[in-house]
């Protein structure tokens, strides 16, 4: 299996469920509370949640990585599944598809598992890339990553979207409302 997912392309080009993804700290949920401002609906990122609720529960940010990673997709794979009663347009703070990176990373699952879950949860084709920018990022309670290791999830996740067949955009770093445009102009939604 090279990776790819056959026979669904013209399914997501249709599909109005659409990732914004990169690594930790691009400015993907001050960008997605953008768009939902201007009335779209979005699907926060599962990570962040978690770890809030650990360090609530006085436990360590991050249980191991694959059990971290199993509890972000079941949160996706929920997220997902809500999506399914709107018709509208949503946009996602990572998908399902990150989280079998993780997946992946820590051979967590079987490869055929992982392209299973890619068929049965797919995305538009299109996929918005937040790349590194280190004049904004900074480190906080639930984002314990150095600028370092936020390019090297960037660059996995360009890869990984890549190799399902997805076509990554790369959103320009520029200010918030530029960049809410630059995405409503990519999927045909311009002056929103």
């Amino acid at each position: 299996m090279t990776g790819r997912v056959s026979g669904v392309a013209g399914r997501r080009a249709m599909n109005r469920r659409f990732v914004v993804t990169g690594g930790p700290g691009g400015g993907k949920s001050t960008l997605l509370d953008a768009l939902a401002e201007r009335g779209y609906r979005i699907a926060p990122e599962a990570a962040r949640h978690l770890i809030k609720e650990r360090l609530a529960a006085g436990l360590s940010p991050r249980p191991d990585p694959v059990s971290f990673a199993r509890a972000i997709l079941d949160s996706d794979m929920q997220q997902y599944s809500a999506a399914t009663d709107h018709d509208g347009i949503t946009f996602f703070d990572r998908g399902v598809l990150d989280a079998l990176y993780m997946l992946d990373l820590e051979s967590g699952l079987w490869r055929d598992e992982i392209a299973r879950l890619v068929q049965t949860f797919p995305y538009n084709d299109t996929v918005f890339l937040l790349p590194p920018w280190e004049a904004i990022y900074a480190m906080d309670s639930e984002r314990d990553q150095t600028f370092e290791e936020s390019v090297a999830v960037f660059e996995g996740m360009k890869r990984w979207y890549a190799r399902w067949g997805y076509q990554t955009v790369e959103v320009p770093r520029a200010g918030v409302a530029a960049r809410a445009s630059f995405i409503l102009e990519a999927i045909g939604h311009p002056g929103v």
